[in-house]
């Protein structure tokens, strides 16, 4: 007859050991290899295959290591941990260490039923991160069996690489690109949505009413919303249709009070009241209407809401939390601030003859068309942005829209040209529909023989390169001064040809041998909206790759604003030239968010405006818009949107100035009484939005979750899982045991493996590239988590560390392993650390957890290693408290021991450890009481403790290390020296 094993216990199967896991029936075992990962978990069925029961085998007396053995093996030993016994089921698994601010919004998730939040923490904090977190906690806890995450088309596989590198979460792209061929793989009358538990969705293709219906059926049970600003309408203004179907999407899916819903978003406030409150509104009715004056509407939002500043996360977990030491503290390395500094030019003078000749004819076609009816009087008006912006912006952009037809010129009334125009020639902070706009727009509206614009086309055609155009000289000027600076900076333009124009410029070209004014070590590339977001991120991999390691060699990226909301651009770029004014600041603002966030090494991001000072336009957008949007940042630590009306009323009225009295008379236009009224109307709602920003900041400041508490269990974590100092001692140790060469004294170094065993190089070959290995190339370590490509983070989720600690734990483990093994299962030191016979085990324990969840209880096999010491024999053991057996690990040897008198004593030692079960026993009982108390902690809904959960300890625990410390004294035989593997 079959034995019948409980979960956890431990097996012998096809040549290994296995743990036992909850899924697991008499006729079918499911199991999953001791230390090993989910991924290798395999069925057994008893019946067929030889299966017995296993004891963990005791360390072997002659295979004694130094004194690092204890510490190198005890984290290995967790950073294979996958399945970690705390409340946090996630944390163990995925390969980002979160920083603890970031624990707050998943602290405030796991205190509600069903998962209701806002995240709107400033840009560059990590939402991305925090709405991840909340995610895979759902899904690892049974609280949600599927996710959507509802965002723009260009930021989809973005997402879905961060989900899939960092939370191991695979999610499947549901585009206007993708949908047809998923559709042809459903079976009759199945929904894509229920094939694919975890999708990506472009917000704009699923809206639409034909979609949006079977999205709402069988949407997922938890949603993410990106970028949730966009998806909200005001009461009191007529919003785009666009919007409107969004929030018409968002609120259906919301109207689920079951499904858990996040969104995230830098800008909940646009200045609208009414549109804030309709976010609220998705988050939980009630916050729609609450006052949020009172005490009880705060303390609601609190539940729900979290905003924070840099300022606020930038140190955390300090004495100044009110914490009793800075032991916890953690401190983020966020650009310090940005270093604006605006740099003008003045036209050529074949430029400016241009310019006159297109201000003038723009404003002949104004005046007649005015004549005309008011849908011809919008035609023009859109045809005389267009050709005004594009000629401000470069000759090659100038040409292309003179030469192309007006988009507005099709329209049927003057709302249409409105809605055809409005798109490609504003600046609209509220849309997220960035895809094609870009483009330049046209300026010709009519038909026939060829026309003065033509004419026109040619002239600017003729004026590219620094000669004539003297914006482009001026930027290659101020370039050099940032390549020389050892900056790599990044050209945002309004338009694909004014990039591809700029990159023609400056690029060295391999083909003719020409030599761009940049240098030859400096690399030029263009992203436009040419390219598909795929493309885009890979041409800037192939941009960075170009540029190599070399420290003299710099990159450029001249960039469309397709890259100007979502994509993260820290690790290769820290310096933002605006070649092209926005005549929306917000747009300025994200342009230098994709460089000023957490990961950037440089600790100030250098800013250039480029403006031009005769051209009739560019200083009085400086001057209105973007300085005062740059003061109120500078005063509130935050962004605060300027409404798209506001402002466009303000350029209307620059531009309306402009074709009425020439460039020459424009020092007239402050004075006028229509900019006064416009100018005024946007101060005074400008400065009101960025007051009721300012009081809301401190009003619905995060207080739902305390720094004690996150203190609390960030300690936990760190304890069970090891903190970043311990890593770094690990890998430089394990690696220099190892045969690598390590080069750099600071937190950051460099490692070559060539040395190394063979097996070891296998493992990091799929993580940092078979090249870097076969060719000895330098592996960079750095401390700070946000890595780039190619780099390794000092933090046991990176999979570089992971390799390596599965390398130096199996090599433990197998006493027959080829090459070095820097930990060993047993070790005699004998140091001044003790003054007394001290012993040392390090113990892993298995819990069989029952979890309670929406879908029912979930039953779980975690590990956790521990440490515990005593003094004198095993039969009379004087147990010590947790910290002194922590403390051992920093013992040093004093002296050398005699290895046959090291391992008499650690045969004596493995004899009597039975006499020191029962504590163990009981220390494992201290510990599932422990365990117990945290996940109820953590899992409060609404003050009411969990039922049901409950934590068993697996008996017995293994000894998987055993250590003796010796006093340094004269009755301890010291002899030659030590025989290797002992301490010396």
């Amino acid at each position: 007859m079959a034995l019948t094993y409980s979960a956890g216990s431990l097996v012998k199967a096809r040549g290994r050991e296995w743990v036992v896991l909850p899924e697991s029936r008499p006729d079918l075992l499911v199991l999953r290899p001791l230390g090993g990962s989910d991924d290798d978990i395999a069925a057994v069925f008893p019946a067929f295959e030889a299966v017995d029961e296993a004891k963990f085998a005791p360390p072997e007396p002659g295979d004694l290591g130094d004194q690092r053995a204890a510490g190198l093996l005890r984290t290995a030993l967790r950073v294979g941990f996958r399945s970690g016994a705390g409340p946090f089921r996630s944390l163990a698994g995925i390969t980002v260490e979160p920083r603890a601010y970031q624990l707050v919004p998943l602290l405030m998730a796991l205190r509600q039923k069903t998962v209701r939040m806002l995240i709107s923490d400033d840009v560059g904090i990590g939402k991305t991160i925090e709405a991840g977190l909340v995610a895979s906690e759902l899904l690892a806890q049974g609280e949600a069996t599927g996710l959507a995450v509802l965002c723009s088309p260009a930021l989809a596989e973005q997402w879905q690489q961060e989900l899939r590198s960092k939370f191991g979460i695979d999610a499947e792209l549901v585009l206007s690109s993708t949908v047809s061929r998923l559709e042809r793989g459903l079976d009759l009358g199945q929904s894509l949505f229920d094939k694919h538990p975890h999708v990506i969705v472009s917000t704009d293709f699923i809206k639409s009413p034909r979609h949006r219906d079977d999205f709402v059926r069988h949407c997922p049970d938890l949603v993410i919303v990106d970028e949730a600003h966009t998806c909200v309408v005001a009461d009191d203004t007529s919003t785009a249709s666009q919007n409107q179907l969004r929030y018409e999407l968002l609120r259906r899916v919301a109207q689920d009070e079951t499904r858990h819903l996040l969104l995230v978003t830098a800008t909940p406030h646009s200045g609208k009241e009414s549109a804030f409150r309709n976010l609220l509104g998705l988050v939980k009715p009630e916050l729609a209407d609450v006052s949020l004056d009172s005490e009880a509407g705060r303390k609601l939002l609190a539940q729900h809401f979290v905003a924070r500043k840099r300022a606020d996360v930038r140190q955390y977990l300090t004495k100044e939390d009110g914490l009793t030491d800075d032991s916890l503290a953690e401190r983020t390395a966020f650009p310090s601030d940005r270093y604006f500094k605006d740099e003008t030019y003045k036209l050529s003078p074949e430029y400016r003859a241009l310019l006159d000749d297109a201000i003038a004819y723009a404003s002949e076609r104004v005046e007649q068309a005015g004549s005309q009816g008011k849908r011809e009087a919008r035609i023009a008006w859109w045809s005389a942005i267009a050709l005004l912006r594009s000629l401000v912006s470069s000759p090659r952009a100038a040409a292309q829209t003179l030469r192309t037809r007006s988009a507005a010129a099709i329209a049927a009334s003057a709302e249409e040209a409105d809605k055809l125009g409005a798109p490609l020639n504003s600046d609209a902070a509220d849309s997220d529909a960035m895809e094609g706009m870009d483009v330049a727009p046209g300026a010709e509206t009519t038909e026939g023989p060829r026309s003065h614009l033509a004419e026109l086309a040619d002239i600017a055609a003729q004026l590219e390169g620094p000669a004539k155009d003297l914006k482009l000289k001026a930027l290659i000027k101020h370039l050099k001064a940032l390549l020389a600076d050892g900056h790599n900076p990044i050209v945002f333009c309004r338009y694909i040809p004014t990039a591809e124009y700029l990159a023609a410029q400056l690029e060295n070209d391999k083909d003719s041998g020409r030599r761009g004014p940049l240098g030859a070590r400096t690399v030029v590339k263009a992203v436009t909206g040419t390219l598909s977001p795929q493309q885009r991120l890979e041409r800037i991999e192939k941009l960075a790759e170009e540029a190599g390691g070399d420290a003299a060699a710099r990159r450029v990226l001249i960039a469309t604003d397709c890259l100007s909301e979502g994509v993260n651009l820290q690790h290769h770029f820290d310096a933002v030239v605006h070649y092209d004014l926005a005549w929306n600041p917000t747009r300025h603002d994200q342009r230098e968010g994709r460089v000023d966030r957490y990961g950037q090494r440089k600790d100030q991001v250098r800013v250039i405006t480029l403006y031009g000072d005769d051209n009739g336009i560019d200083g009085k957008v400086l001057e209105v818009l973007i300085k005062k949007h740059r003061q109120i940042k500078k005063d509130l630590g935050i962004s605060v949107s300027v409404p798209d009306e506001l402002s466009t009323g303000v350029t209307d009225a620059i531009v309306e100035w402009l074709l009425m009295r020439g460039r020459e008379d424009q020092d007239a236009l402050f004075s006028a009484d229509a900019f006064k009224v416009s100018t005024a109307k946007l101060d005074s709602d400008w400065n009101s939005a960025a007051e009721r920003e300012k009081a809301s900041r401190s009003r619905f400041a995060q207080r739902s979750v305390h720094p004690q508490e996150v203190a609390r269990e960030v300690a936990a974590v760190r304890e069970a899982l090891g903190g970043a100092g311990e890593v770094d001692t690990f890998v430089r140790e394990s690696l220099g045991a190892l045969g690598a060469v390590l080069r750099g004294d600071g937190e950051d170094f460099t490692a070559q493996v060539g040395g190394t065993p063979i097996g070891l190089r296998d493992a990091l070959a799929p993580t940092v590239g078979a090249e870097v290995i076969e060719k000895d190339r330098p592996i960079p370590f750095r401390a700070d988590p946000a890595v780039a490509r190619g780099e390794a983070a000092l933090v046991r989720t990176d999979p570089v560390v992971g390799a390596l600690a599965s390398h130096v734990l199996n090599a433990a483990l197998d006493t027959q392993a080829d090459g070095a093994r820097p930990a060993r299962r047993c070790g005699v030191v004998t140091t001044d650390a003790v003054g007394t016979l001290t012993t040392l085990l390090l113990v892993r324990y298995r819990f069989h957890l029952t979890l309670p969840s929406r879908s029912g209880e979930k039953q779980l096999v975690a590990e956790d290693a521990r440490l515990v010491a005593f003094e004198g024999s095993a039969r009379k053991a004087e147990w010590l408290p947790p910290e002194r057996a922590r403390d051992l690990l920093d013992a040093t040897a004093s002296e050398s021991t005699d290895r046959h008198y090291a391992e008499r004593t650690m045969t004596r030692l493995l004899t009597q450890l039975p006499d020191v079960y029962g504590h163990l026993e009981s220390y494992g009982e201290e510990l599932d009481a422990e365990l117990a108390a945290s996940h109820r902690r953590v899992r409060q809904a609404s003050g009411e403790i969990v039922r049901g959960l409950s934590v068993t300890v697996q008996k017995p625990a293994d000894v998987l290390g055993a250590y003796v410390y010796l006093p340094a004294a004269p009755s301890v035989p010291a002899v030659a020296p030590a025989a290797p593997g002992v301490s010396a």
